[in-house]
């Protein structure tokens, strides 16, 4: 989180307690105390660690712009062009952050809870941040000046927060550009047609064309195919981690090891666990030889 989302937190605060009222009045369990406190206690941490990391994302920005390839200025266009390089950006990083194990130990926390409310939108990670310098560097090479490109950041992070909610129904034509609450439940579903899709943070756009997109037709069961279970935030932050160490210790070679890592999350060399794709496949061949 940056200063824009720091400064946000007490409208999120209010906006969780008008959710849990507007929830009890229609009799829908949004709210579990202990699920919502671990949420809560990741997005503290997440800005703890932050506090430190904004500096070396910036200063690593801030090296990069030096040997731009363009000047872009800081006009509306420019502006503008930041809000679809960023959120481009964003989809490629989240895309990765769920295709690719290594970072998908980093991004898993975010999926953690059985629960979709806006509490679950501070669940955020406690190494993503890390992990996720990288996918925006294309941007101050491009031209964007680095505060710009993380106060865009910023943006993107309060966008996506009022979309974490059971409580807004499909939204009309809307949903055809713009990330909304359904394509968001999609996205955190562990019903196999759900699995890594609609990367989007601001607009729904990217998914659509890079063949990620998935309309919300049934019923959406939140959290991981295989749930931890577990409301101790340090586990909740490092147990994928502790999973990688694990696994490459006990890995049969060298390139098994090194599957456990880069593979998608799932990937094991004896099939022993299947990956969300090859999960799709085999639900594909039910419906076909049903």
């Amino acid at each position: 989180m940056s200063t824009l989302t720091n400064l946000a937190i007490p409208g999120f605060i209010a906006l969780m307690i008008l959710e849990a009222v507007v929830a009890a009045r229609r009799n829908a369990d949004a709210y579990e105390v202990r699920d919502t406190a671990t949420s809560l206690a990741m997005g503290i941490g997440n800005v703890v660690i932050n506090l430190g990391w904004k500096g070396v994302a910036f200063a690593a920005y801030s090296a990069l712009y030096e040997v731009r390839f363009l000047d872009l200025g800081h006009g509306a266009l420019a502006w503008i062009a930041l809000l679809f390089a960023e959120d481009l950006c964003y989809y490629w990083f989240h895309r990765a952050h769920h295709e690719i194990r290594f970072f998908w130990a980093a991004h898993v926390t975010h999926h953690s809870s059985q629960r979709y409310n806006l509490s679950t939108a501070l669940r955020q990670s406690w190494t993503s941040s890390m992990t996720g310098l990288i996918f925006w560097t294309p941007l101050p090479l491009l031209g964007f000046e680095p505060v710009m490109i993380m106060t865009m950041m910023s943006v993107s992070l309060l966008y996506q927060f009022w979309i974490h909610t059971e409580l807004i129904d499909k939204l009309g034509p809307f949903e055809w550009a713009m990330n909304t609450p359904s394509h968001h439940r999609v996205h955190h579903g562990a019903n196999v047609r759900y699995l890594d899709r609609n990367y989007a943070g601001i607009f729904i756009l990217w998914d659509r064309l890079f063949g990620t997109f998935e309309p919300e037709v049934e019923p959406v069961r939140f959290g991981l195919t295989k749930n931890i279970d577990s409301h101790n935030p340090v586990w909740v932050a490092f147990h994928e981690w502790v999973g990688i160490v694990r696994d490459v210790i006990h890995a049969p070679s060298a390139a098994a090891a090194l599957g456990y890592v880069f593979a998608p999350p799932g990937w094991s060399p004896d099939g022993s666990t299947v990956t969300s794709k090859q999960m799709q496949e085999a639900r594909q061949q039910m419906a076909v030889s049903a």
